[in-house]
């Protein structure tokens, strides 16, 4: 009991905490607006100046609803991914499934040079890139797919998918190499992830994305729990495992396949925040786990996206140099406790 009540302080902390880290993400910026304005903005009333209503409503609110979504994605298919494959280091892009929306965005920026003008404006256009990202996740998903039917071993999935991600980057590699200056300029931007691009009809179409990926996982719930202890215990205790490692790659790969579709590869964040979750409530039950994962997820997100918009000056940090920044001590600092721990 002492356990359980721990457990339910720590979720409604979480809560009030991520309602706040959302209130203080759209407060901050090169402007800072107050949170008095902000909820009356929110809640249907009028804020004392038009301008911050307008930043408000058409570029905060979207950009923390974006930051939402994408940790809450991102995380929970990093859980996924670490107990599918029990691989501490085991990430949402572990199947090569940002690899493969990196060359359907580099096929289209890199090559838009060498098709018809109106064509290459077209594929230029955010929508354009949205789609050659989609497409290219989605021929590694159906890739991996085709392969995981075949393969019995789980290890030999998570191999081809490193393979898949090698092979795509080597393309993507090749591409760059004979690209412009402004070509690559702009590759390279995407690489770096913004979330302050979406308009409200993609903010859409991603939380559906994200809906569908988390429910998918929801159900996947006991199947982990049962593969905590190896395949063979799973298979024990009447786990139909190939039907269940089906649906948590399916999960993954609509989470991390829209994601990067939409926002670009960001780096860290499915890596570090399951640890982070574990290390904070000290079980390894997904009941649990799953829940604070996804509230942890989305609250880092917001801090990162916080971080990164610089409060008080104009200059805004890529985001994904800010996760990198963020989870890359959190995972050496991990191995390394977990090393002592062993010790």
């Amino acid at each position: 009991m002492p356990h359980q009540k721990r457990n339910t302080i720590l979720f409604l902390l979480l809560t009030l905490g991520l309602i706040f880290l959302f209130f203080v993400n759209i407060s901050l910026g090169s402007i800072t607006i107050p949170f008095k304005e902000i909820y009356t903005s929110l809640t249907g009333g009028q804020a004392s100046k038009s301008t911050w209503e307008y930043i408000i409503i058409n570029y905060r609110l979207p950009k923390a609803i974006t930051a939402v979504l994408v940790g809450m994605g991102l995380s929970i298919s990093g859980l996924l991914m670490q107990t599918l494959f029990r691989n501490p280091l085991a990430g949402p892009d572990v199947l090569g499934l940002s690899s493969g929306a990196s060359l359907g965005v580099a096929f289209v920026i890199l090559s838009a040079s060498l098709l018809p003008s109106f064509l290459s404006t077209i594929l230029l256009s955010s929508y354009g890139i949205v789609l050659a990202s989609t497409l290219g996740s989605t021929a590694v998903l159906l890739l991996v797919l085709l392969v995981s039917q075949r393969l019995r071993d789980t290890m030999a999935i998570l191999i081809v998918g490193l393979m898949f991600g090698s092979f795509t980057s080597a393309i993507v590699g090749v591409l760059t190499y004979f690209s412009s200056a402004e070509q690559l300029q702009k590759f390279t931007f995407w690489s770096l992830g913004n979330l302050g691009n979406l308009s409200w009809t993609s903010i859409l179409i991603l939380s559906v994305c994200v809906g569908i990926g988390l429910f998918l996982s929801i159900f996947s719930i006991k199947s982990l729990n049962a593969l905590l202890l190896g395949e063979n215990y799973a298979r024990s205790l009447g786990l139909n495992f190939k039907k269940a490692r089906l649906i948590i790659i399916f999960a993954t790969s609509i989470l991390a396949g829209s994601i990067t579709a939409y926002v670009g590869p960001i780096a860290f964040v499915g890596l570090a925040v399951p640890h982070i979750a574990k290390l904070i409530f000290k079980t390894s039950d997904h009941s649990v786990l799953y829940w604070s994962t996804l509230l942890l997820g989305a609250a880092i997100m917001l801090i990162c996206d916080a971080i990164s918009q610089m409060p008080g000056m104009e200059i805004t940090l890529p985001i994904n140099a800010v996760t990198s920044i963020f989870g890359a001590p959190i995972v050496v600092w991990l191995l390394v406790r977990k090393r002592k721990m062993m010790g």
